[in-house]
């Protein structure tokens, strides 16, 4: 793009202008001048020769008139040339009086030979001829008047009797109009100086100042970034007035703005508490504070449990009232001197400045009861929540300012893993081993963001046919030259949020590999984590998902394991019937593992039941196993659901499941999990 680096102050551009403006001026005065004398000259001149040749015709006229003869005419003639003697003058004869009178030698030849006294005997017009820059010619034609013809008795009236030539100086009209008009062009060439002088001065005074105030005022703020400046009125032009005014509005509004950006910056603009980024540096002081005076400080971090629910089936609205009548709910049992800050979604944080941890801890603990035996009233009726609190003391926790935050977010993890509803708190040893479950939680959080996580198919086969029924889509990470089993990283990935993104990644890929012909008119059951479950949204995009990859919902199954449906039992059951109706199939995973694995059978409207496997593995050396599994079969059958057997490690299995009637069998006899494109 062309940038022109060329640029005037304004002062400069106002200098250039008036010079311009100026030289302009002077030179179309001198313009006008020159072509005002040139025609003044000329019209001075005629108006002379017309005069002087009125005065030599009557001369003559008269003379003519006492009958003087032509050489007496010749005198006069010479003596008028005489009184001015840079005047010449010339009398001609036209035909009338050389017909009577007869030709004056020399006068044909002069006739002949000059065209405009050809002219002016044929026009009968005068001619002003200018020769030169000091004299005119001056040709004035005689014509035949009535008195004329007493003595002309060929002429008739209006002819040419004669011509008066008269050469006629200007040097001396030209002289005093030279001297007039250059007294013209010198006065004006002043006057307009004058006005250039005080056009500068008006525009350096009532413009130019007042917009270099403004713009020193503008650099100032650039500068400085001082809002707070304000331009005095510097001129009475209104336009500039109105642009001071105008500024100075926009300085005020940028200083409101800035303050709304500097309050957004340190405040949650839904709780009106402290946001995180401010948390952190109120603790970066009370380090300080600490280390120089040698005293304690706790951080707490409140999680809601459960809060996600409410978002789900509420809705966030009811989500965002509960968390603002929680604030308040909090803020009633804190100090003044405590820092209470929202970190986001339905996490907290709270500075206790200058207390140790047994005080902290009765605090949280206070907390924490409040929090559950309270019922917030909301307007779907009243909600009641717990809390799980993360507890952490400076320095006696931790050492080290930049553990302090991690530290904090161990703790509250630790307390949901502890079942929820509780305060925790970590040592050194506890930190450590936690952070490195967090770094594990890294690294498979870099796998998402690099794209690692991949979907392996094993097979699930019809027992009776003893073919192909369908695919197990298994997660699987890429690790260098290595492939990291779901079992070493699900769990984990699960308690660090990590679950419900997984599940959407493995079943994506594992509906694009339903394109594949080897794959079409087979199953894929995909393993769904509680997170994923549980969130409704995300349980009603899998039809979307299913309609925008052009796959039937009739081949999909979705598997949830007991441990994931027992906690959300109820709405789980209406969740999975809404899913049918739209043509989903539903497993539930290692059946048989839990104390009430019968009740589900109740509950849940499920399509098939995978056995545990670890009564499937020793069914043919332990009659117990056989048993349970038989059982298990037969009540399936009479509640309208296929089984599936897991952990099929060779053919006797395989023969006992026949005899039984298993409907699928899924195992390393079958086949162990492989990547999408070794599927032969």
């Amino acid at each position: 793009m062309y940038r022109n680096n060329f640029t005037l102050s304004l002062n400069q551009l106002v200098v250039t202008i008036t010079f311009l403006f100026l030289i302009a001026t002077v030179l179309g005065i001198y313009l006008t001048s020159s072509y005002i004398k040139e025609k003044a000259i000329n019209d001075l001149a005629r108006d002379d020769a017309y005069k002087t040749s009125q005065l030599v015709f009557q001369s003559l006229y008269s003379a003519m008139r006492k009958g003087w003869t032509k050489e007496e005419i010749q005198e006069i003639i010479v003596r008028l040339n005489k009184i001015e003697p840079e005047m010449k003058i010339r009398v001609l004869r036209g035909i009338p009086v050389i017909e009577q009178y007869g030709e004056i030698s020399g006068e044909k030849e002069l006739r002949d030979s000059d065209p405009l006294i050809q002219e002016s005997f044929k026009s009968g017009e005068d001619s002003l001829t200018k020769l030169g820059d000091d004299s005119l010619r001056y040709i004035y034609p005689v014509k035949t008047k009535q008195e004329c013809l007493e003595c002309h008795r060929r002429a008739k009236l209006g002819d040419i009797n004669g011509l008066i030539d008269v050469v006629y100086p200007i040097k001396n009209i030209k002289v005093s109009l030279d001297f007039i008009m250059d007294m013209v062009v010198i006065y004006l060439t002043v006057i307009m100086l004058l006005l250039s002088i005080a056009l500068q001065s008006s525009l350096r005074s009532f413009i130019i100042r007042p917009i270099s105030k403004v713009t020193g005022v503008v650099q100032n703020v650039i500068d400085h970034l001082d809002l707070s400046q304000r331009i005095a009125s510097v001129t009475h032009v209104t336009e500039i007035q109105h642009l001071v005014a105008y500024f100075n509005k926009m300085l005020s509004a940028m200083q409101g703005y800035n303050r709304k950006l500097e309050e957004l910056s340190a405040i949650d603009p839904m709780t009106g508490l402290y946001n995180r980024r401010k948390f952190n540096e109120f603790i970066e002081h009370e380090v300080v504070v600490a280390n120089r005076y040698n005293k304690k400080f706790s951080l707490l971090m409140l999680d809601l449990d459960n809060f996600k629910h409410i978002n789900d089936t509420f809705g966030h609205p009811i989500g965002d009232l509960l968390l603002k009548k929680f604030t308040k709910m909090i803020k009633k049992r804190l100090r003044r001197s405590d820092v209470f800050a929202r970190f986001g979604g339905d996490e907290f944080g709270i500075l206790l400045s200058e207390t140790d941890h047994d005080p902290a801890m009765e605090t949280a603990e206070k907390i924490r009861k409040m929090v559950a035996n309270t019922d917030i009233k909301l307007p779907v009726g009243k909600v009641n929540m717990t809390t799980s609190i993360g507890l952490i003391t400076y320095p006696d926790h931790v050492a080290d300012e930049e553990q302090l935050i991690a530290a904090m977010d161990i703790a509250m993890y630790k307390a949901k893993r502890s079942g929820k509803n509780r305060v925790m708190s970590v040592n050194q040893m506890e930190y450590q081993a936690t952070t490195e479950v967090f770094a594990r939680g890294h690294q498979v959080r870099q796998a998402l963001l690099d794209d690692r996580i991949d979907a392996y198919l094993q097979p699930i086969i019809d027992v009776a046919k003893n073919e192909v029924y369908g695919y197990e889509v298994l997660a699987r990470i890429k690790e260098d030259d290595k492939v990291v089993n779901a079992a070493d990283f699900i769990e984990l990935a699960e308690d660090l949020g990590m679950g419900e993104e997984i599940d959407l990644r493995v079943f994506e890929k594992g509906l694009k590999a339903k394109k594949l012909q080897k794959l079409e008119g087979k199953r894929l059951f995909f393993n769904l984590s509680s997170h994923s479950f549980c969130s409704v949204e995300h349980m009603n995009r899998i039809p979307e998902i299913l309609a925008e990859m052009d796959v039937s919902p009739q081949e999909v199954v979705l598997e949830i394991t007991e441990r994931e449906a027992l906690p959300h039992i109820s709405e789980l059951s209406s969740l999975i019937n809404e899913l049918r109706a739209k043509g989903l199939a539903f497993a539930l995973d290692d059946f048989g593992s839990g104390f009430s694995s019968f009740m589900y059978l109740k509950y849940l409207p499920v399509d098939f039941i995978k056995i545990e496997g670890t009564f499937v593995r020793h069914m043919a050396h332990d009659e117990r196993d056989r048993i349970m599994v038989e059982h298990i079969h037969t009540l399936s059958e009479k509640f309208g659901i296929q089984t599936i057997a897991e952990y099929v490690e060779d053919e006797t299995i395989h023969g006992l499941l026949d005899e039984i009637g298993i409907h699928y069998g899924q195992g390393f006899h079958y086949g162990h999990p492989i990547a999408i494109e070794k599927i032969s």
